[in-house]
């Protein structure tokens, strides 16, 4: 059986597209059969409000905040999970970065 594969849907500032992107490949997320740094992002509209003892990257505590995002769609191995979510952690100016993690039947199909 074949290692499962996830995808990662990563919440950003555009101005940390391409040091979120940089590390993603430097982990070799987005590999897919015969091919490398496949990921794909598009804006989003979010909004958020950080709680009391939060250090937010934007906004300010107990006020709603919202602004435009990017969001990076990713493919990445079990097996190299852990060191991915490090990686992003790395390039990422969140307190609490989003990264959803799902879990794939297929790609690349």
């Amino acid at each position: 059986m074949s290692e499962r594969i996830y995808k990662l849907e990563i919440f950003v500032p555009e101005s940390h597209l391409g040091a979120v992107r940089e590390a993603l490949w430097s982990v070799d997320a987005g590999h897919i059969g015969n091919y490398d740094r496949c990921l794909s992002w598009s804006r989003v509209n979010s909004c958020w409000r950080p709680l009391e003892g939060a250090c937010p990257y934007d906004g300010r505590a107990g006020e709603l905040s919202q602004a435009e995002e990017i969001k990076i769609e990713v493919c990445c191995r079990e097996g190299r999970l852990a060191e991915t979510v490090s990686a992003i952690k790395s390039a990422h100016p969140y307190e609490e970065p989003v990264i959803n993690i799902l879990p794939l039947a297929g790609t690349g199909l």
